[in-house]
């Protein structure tokens, strides 16, 4: 048995990265590592540019259980952009945006988002950076306001961080607290959660993945945006 961290994100919208270019933002399905990672330090007040405070999040595990993740809708920004010679010379956008004058050009961005979002995420750490007890005590008073991978998607409920030993990370996700109105309704126990659609999680000795992926959203430095590939492996999936 293993101590894991449990604990749920529910939201109207959310974000969770993916191919970006400069006038398009997309987005995946689930958070992944970057995300969670990002979420854990804001709980706990690490800045991002402190690289040492950062750097030690690295330590974590996790699984991803998705309960709930509806259509994606599209937004568009209207966008000024200022002329790299301009820019170079200047220290803020506002800056730069002074000097370019007239000098700007207005395109069009687009940023996808998931609707009606619910998820249960499992940590676990062979040398934990922090107690669990004390990164639940974040989650549940966080330094920084939390969101959904923007700043534009809040959560909709508490965390409700849970400390619980289980075999595995699958197991672990048991013990996760969802939201009341996620419970199935019309069914004889109306406590009863519903079977998530997917779980995806970092390798976990002992469990066989039914499938495996890579994705780039292994955090390497979160000032220059810079991330590696990492292992997901799927471990239920068509709930």
């Amino acid at each position: 048995m293993a101590e894991f961290l449990v604990f749920t994100l529910t939201a109207p919208m959310g974000a969770f990265g993916g191919p970006a270019g400069h006038e398009r933002r997309g987005t995946r399905i689930w958070p992944g590592r970057s995300a969670i990672l990002g979420l854990l330090g804001a709980a706990l007040g690490i800045r991002r540019d402190n690289r040492q405070g950062q750097d030690s999040l690295n330590a974590w595990r996790m699984a991803v259980a998705v309960f709930r993740a509806e259509k994606t809708i599209r937004d568009f920004h209207t966008v000024q952009t200022v002329p790299s010679a301009k820019a170079k010379k200047t220290a803020t956008r506002r800056a730069a945006i002074a000097a370019a004058g007239k000098n700007l050009n207005t395109i069009i961005t687009q940023r996808d988002y998931v609707c009606d979002v619910c998820f249960a995420i499992a940590l676990w750490a062979n040398h934990p950076p922090q107690p669990l007890a004390e990164l639940a005590r974040a989650l549940k008073m966080p330094a920084f306001t939390l969101y959904m991978g923007r700043k534009s998607c809040p959560l909709s409920a508490p965390l409700m961080p849970v400390i619980a030993e289980a075999s595995d990370p699958v197991a672990a996700l048991q013990n996760a607290v969802l939201p009341f109105w996620l419970h199935q309704a019309g069914k004889a126990d109306k406590t009863r959660a519903p079977t998530p659609m997917l779980i995806a999680a970092d390798p976990y000795e002992g469990l066989t993945p039914l499938r495996s992926e890579t994705r780039w959203d292994n955090p390497v430095d979160r000032e220059r945006w810079h991330f590696a590939l990492r292992q997901v492996d799927f471990l239920g999936e068509g709930g």
